[in-house]
């Protein structure tokens, strides 16, 4: 008894309190009942404040690469000169990021030019090499690329099965045993296989992983990153190799000088370095014929064509 009048008391006294809490735990149980039964009071449905972040920097770099790439599409059209120059520069330009990074702090100015020194090669770009040191990096990065051509060929053995047209399955064997029997081959021997390597399984999109690391080898890319970032980097390198082939093909190959005309072979695969000026332009006509007959979606086999189109040139193994 004693213990009931105590409890009565305290709500007597504290009724104003409890009771209006009593009601709001009950208005609260209420409307999360109501939104548990599905009635809602908003249709529209508010992201996190993460998620709209998310999708906007999606969204900004979506639009960030298509206005590059039209960019780049606008200077190979129009100045194709110049977007030779530019594509150069960038890749100069972020060679030379390291060393100005480095160069920061105090006195470390130093410390850069004896790395300069000591690494030549990894650290300076080919304007600053003597031509002694050009012959022997270049022949340097030739032979790591070289490395991985026997591994792409049997990989092309190896899908060969998979191809379902008889035709492509024969000319697609022929032109390997050709190269593995030290024959160059001919244009049209490669663009008879455009159609190989548009879809399945060669295809840009369909190149299994391994292919994909031994491709970016062959063009003197990093092959420790995933397979999806080393197929999107493929890719983009592709593209531009295709976009300067075009501006080159604008411009003329006799606009050239005997330095840019090396250059160019040997980006797209040749050892220039040992081959004469004249045979060098044959070869960059050849690949320019190749390239300019390629439409987008055939662009893997202007990435394999690094691989078929210089091995066995003039009987060159180097």
């Amino acid at each position: 008894m004693a213990l009931s009048r105590v409890c009565w008391a305290r709500s007597a006294v504290w009724g104003s309190a409890v009771t209006p809490g009593h009601f709001v735990t009950r208005r609260l149980q209420l409307g999360r009942s109501g939104l548990a039964w599905g009635a809602p009071r908003s249709s529209k449905l508010h992201l996190s404040p993460k998620a709209d972040v998310k999708n906007l920097m999606s969204y900004v770099v979506t639009k960030t690469k298509a206005i590059n790439g039209k960019y780049h599409r606008f200077l190979g059209r129009h100045f194709p000169r110049f977007y030779v120059l530019y594509t150069i520069f960038m890749k100069d330009v972020t060679k030379c990021l390291f060393l100005g990074i480095i160069s920061i702090p105090p006195f470390a100015n130093y410390l850069v030019f004896l790395l300069m020194y000591l690494f030549p090669r990894q650290l300076l770009i080919r304007h600053f090499w003597t031509p002694k040191q050009q012959t022997d990096f270049l022949d340097i990065y030739h032979a790591f690329r070289k490395q991985s051509h026997p591994e792409i060929i049997s990989y092309l053995e190896k899908v060969i099965p998979l191809i379902s047209d008889a035709g492509l399955r024969w000319r697609l064997t022929d032109l390997c045993t050709k190269i593995q029997r030290g024959t160059h081959p001919a244009i049209h021997d490669i663009l008879a296989l455009r159609e190989c390597f548009s879809n399945h399984p060669l295809g840009m999109n369909q190149l299994q992983a391994l292919h994909v690391k031994a491709l970016s080898r062959a063009m003197l890319l990093t092959s420790y990153l995933p397979p999806p970032l080393l197929r999107h980097r493929l890719k983009t390198h592709t593209t531009v190799i295709h976009q300067l082939d075009k501006a080159l093909a604008k411009l003329g190959i006799g606009q050239l000088t005997a330095q840019e005309v090396k250059s160019a072979c040997y980006l797209r695969g040749l050892n220039s370095t040992h081959i004469g000026e004249d045979r060098c332009r044959t070869w960059l006509g050849e690949w320019l014929q190749i390239s300019c007959s390629l439409k987008e979606a055939e662009l893997s086999l202007l990435l394999h064509n690094v691989v078929l189109l210089s091995t066995n040139y003039l009987g060159t193994r180097r």
